[in-house]
């Protein structure tokens, strides 16, 4: 036996909740690192800006100083300034207080070595009277700068005063609300993180850990599998609204055209169908009538408060099949009770025999011969269609077991080959064997009422370019106002039943262009009209 090859697992993707953390956390940190940036330099400027406003207030200070305006003109400036700035610089929190001559040559300075050399910096504006700020690099390194003129009673320019922050004492400044930032950062990068990772367990959980092309995969699986079943599927939101119509159902319910999003009370559907679809409580196999079918309906609530699953079954060969088995049934009775018939009258006539009365004998058994074939008779020359000649003396036999008289009017004829290919003979069955039942049922029911023998009557003719079916009974006919109602699935006048019947012959003729009438004579009256040629339309 030649082992099988070993095959490398396949690469498991990385989940969507697991893609989505990842850009998540991204963009978190982007976020995050980007406002720490924006808030530094802003933290920068202002603490830079705050530095020059005060290094310009203290030498603007002692140059007004009249100590300072005094002692410029003295032989011997260092002697008074250099303590007087020095105690300036220790009270206002700057790192330098410098005054010089109108040459740059220091008179005070931080560190007493510097006294008597030049200035390291930019004074030709100062000596024109402005006052300006700069960075310069001098003996204490970077700095932020002011350099300001002393002006005497006449306003000349009698000496120079420079105040300043060292670019290092900014950045101290700066550690402490950098530190608060970087905290605060950090504690938004975890916040984020976490809530990230949160929401991604959380879809993690809906999703079942597939990543975004399995999930693909899988809807494009569902929305095959939903439109190739052969049973219809109708998916209902909590709204009542359609959320999927497969290909089936739309085949079955006659619909077409964008359903998405549409109430179920708009779909154009049968009232009964309708309520049904829209059921608190589950449906088990309910038969409806739609327009060209019949179909059997499920319901069932999908969660708490979901929506609502709706199945539907084609059952309109098989309701078709039912009536021509019910035919069947109602012949092989006949038939049996026939024979059974049958029997009883060849024992009387074998007695007759024995009895030596011959002439009785032959006499009572061609009576009875006569009568079953006259009716034998009267329908084959009038119907030449089989199979509405085979079912009319079906028909016949069950009503003649029931009690019931069933005759073929002296119009009725029908010749072979009158009828088109297209109307079938399981629609003829469905029509007139639905109406003769229902006739056969309401003769019965007015006998109880109405003097004389329960009758049917039916008449099947050809009538201007129409097929025309029409049986009548001596019932207790239709109540005009519920003659609208006869044909809608549930009506029925007797105790049990689902009341099909009639529903069946509407639709078959609405199927075939055809009509159903509901009239009154001595019973009721019901005639349906089918068209011999339909009208092609482009």
């Amino acid at each position: 036996m030649t082992p099988r090859p070993h095959l490398p697992p396949r690469r498991r993707l990385r989940s969507l909740a697991g893609q989505l953390f990842a850009v998540q956390i991204v963009i978190v940190a982007a976020v995050v690192a980007g406002g720490a940036v924006l808030a530094y330099l802003f933290t920068a400027d202002r603490t830079e800006d705050a530095a020059r406003r005060q290094v310009t207030a203290v030498a603007r200070s002692v140059a007004d100083s009249p100590t300072v305006r005094e002692a410029a003109v003295r032989p011997d400036p260092s002697a008074v300034l250099q303590p007087y700035a020095e105690q300036v610089r220790q009270h206002t929190g700057v790192d330098f207080v410098t005054v010089m001559d109108t040459h740059g040559i220091r008179w005070t300075h931080r560190d007493p070595a510097q006294i008597g050399k030049p200035f390291l910096g930019h004074i030709d504006r100062a000596l024109a009277g402005e006052t300006f700020p700069e960075t310069y690099t001098g003996t204490l390194g970077p700095s932020v700068r002011v350099v300001t003129p002393v002006l005497d009673g006449q306003q000349h320019v009698v000496a120079l005063v420079s105040a300043g922050i060292t670019v290092d004492s900014i950045s101290a400044q700066l550690r402490r609300p950098l530190l608060a930032l970087a905290g605060v950062a950090l504690g938004a990068l975890v916040l984020g993180g976490l809530g990230t990772y949160l929401v991604g367990a959380r879809l993690r959980r809906h999703t079942h850990g597939m990543g975004a092309a399995e999930l693909s995969h899988l809807y494009d699986y569902h929305q095959a599998t939903l439109h190739s079943v052969r049973e219809g599927l109708v998916l209902l939101d909590r709204a009542q609204r359609v959320v999927l119509c497969n290909d089936a159902a739309r085949e079955l319910l006659g619909l077409s055209g964008e359903l998405d999003g549409l109430p179920v009370a708009e779909l154009g559907l049968p009232e009964s169908l309708t309520r049904a679809m829209l059921s608190s409580s589950p449906v088990r196999d309910e038969v409806h009538l739609t327009a060209e079918r019949v179909v059997v309906l499920n319901t069932s609530a999908v969660g708490p408060g979901l929506g609502t699953v709706v199945t539907l079954r084609d059952h309109t060969e098989l309701q078709a099949l039912t009536g021509e088995l019910d035919s069947v049934r109602g012949f092989a009775d006949a038939l049996g009770a026939q024979a059974h018939e049958a029997a009883n009258r060849l024992h009387a006539v074998v007695s007759l025999i024995e009895l030596d009365r011959h002439r009785e004998a032959v006499e009572f058994a061609t009576a009875e011969l006569a009568l079953a074939q006259q009716l034998t008779d009267r329908v084959v020359a009038a119907v030449s269609e089989p199979v509405l000649a085979a079912l009319l003396l079906g028909k016949a036999a069950q009503a003649a077991e029931r009690g019931v008289d069933l005759t073929l009017t002296e119009d009725s004829r029908i010749d072979d080959g009158v009828l088109p290919p297209g109307l079938t003979a399981r629609d003829l069955v469905t029509v007139l064997g639905n109406l003769v039942d229902n006739a056969v049922d309401a003769a019965i029911e007015g006998a109880a009422t109405h003097p004389g023998p329960p009758e049917v009557t039916v008449t099947a003719r050809v009538d201007g370019g129409e097929l025309l079916l029409r049986v009548a009974d001596t019932g207790p006919g239709i109540d005009p106002q519920a003659a609208d109602e006869v044909f809608v699935r549930g009506w029925t006048t007797k105790s049990s039943g689902r009341g099909l019947g009639l529903a069946l012959v509407a639709q078959t003729a609405r199927r075939n262009g055809g009509t159903v009438e509901v009239g009154r004579d001595r019973g009721a009256v019901l005639t349906v009209r089918l068209p011999l040629q339909r009208e092609v339309t482009a």
